[in-house]
């Protein structure tokens, strides 16, 4: 599949929507659901206005944008937990696509914009839990990404995976649906996934077994504290990372999962990092944010990186 991205210019991605929604916004979500905010009228106005000042952002800086649906949760086991079925799963992601597409519509300055169904690890971001094959894995999310194909999202990207045979199940689920993918690891202190494995070989291993399907990786849900020594800019595996969607916290997965508090870390500090990074990772171009950013973190990231 020809790759959706351009080498030659760069993507936006949003922040950290679900610290943003309980923290900034005040809005309760269960287990950390976004997606149930799409069944009630009060709910998708906290989409919009979530989502509402990086589309302006993007369009006034005439940067295109990657704007995810709030389905990181919106898988079978999370579903189950609070009480949906599959068919109202798959109604959930599908109808997902289409509030992003009015949300665009509604914009009176746009910038290009890619639609992306996100798709999250089945058990928790930080923790590897009911370790699936890749066979496993293909099948468990295959209803998902099957929603999205059926309502032509422009792609799906599958973030704060912890281990490769999940990873390598989703991409091979995109391959058959014929979507593009973007997979998204996250690690621990030392640079390493949840499940042990270094970043490098996860990335080697999945773009082997797939045949190179994915148009890039990403790296989130850490700070850049965590990772950065593990890139060095004279491995060819590095050209494959292209987005990066950090936490503005240094603090660790154990930590942040402890904390009663946002911590937002500080967005110049961010930002310099990013900088740091862009001259390590000679392809990155899809700038976003995870756990802790908002719309000033990602501003901060732009003054510093695009001109």
């Amino acid at each position: 599949m020809q790759n959706i991205f351009k080498s030659d210019k760069y993507y936006l991605t949003d922040g950290g929507l679900e610290t943003s929604l309980v923290y900034n916004q005040g809005v309760s979500l269960n287990e950390f659901a976004a997606f149930e905010l799409l069944l009630t009228l009060s709910g998708k106005n906290a989409l919009k206005k979530y989502y509402s000042p990086y589309l302006k952002f993007a369009a006034t800086k005439k940067i295109a944008f990657i704007l995810e649906t709030p389905t990181w949760r919106a898988n079978s086991d999370w579903g189950r937990k609070l009480g949906y079925s599959n068919d109202e799963l798959i109604a959930v992601n599908i109808n997902a696509v289409g509030f992003m597409c009015e949300i665009v519509k509604e914009q009176t300055q746009k910038s290009e914009i890619l639609i992306s169904g996100s798709i999250g690890p089945r058990g928790d971001g930080y923790v590897v839990e009911n370790n699936m094959t890749v066979k496993e894995a293909y099948n468990y999310h295959h209803n998902q990404i099957k929603a999205f194909e059926m309502v032509d999202a422009d792609l799906i990207t599958a973030l704060t995976l912890n281990y490769v045979e999940e990873a390598i199940g989703i991409v091979l689920g995109a391959k058959k649906n014929n979507l593009p993918v973007v997979i998204s690891f996250t690690v621990e202190l030392d640079g390493k996934l949840p499940s042990g494995q270094c970043l490098k070989d996860a990335l080697i291993e999945v773009d082997t077994k797939t045949n190179n399907y994915p148009c890039h990786y990403m790296i989130n849900c850490a700070h850049p504290n965590h990772f950065m020594d593990v890139l060095s800019p004279h491995d060819d595996w590095i050209n494959r990372i292209k987005g990066i969607r950090a936490n503005s916290s240094t603090k660790s997965h154990q930590e942040l999962d402890r904390a009663t508090e946002l911590d937002p870390g500080n967005k110049y500090d961010l930002a310099l990092k990013y900088k740091e990074l862009h001259q390590i990772l000679p392809n990155l171009n899809v700038l976003g944010g995870c756990c802790g950013t908002d719309i000033g973190h990602i501003k901060a990231i732009c003054d510093i990186l695009i001109k």
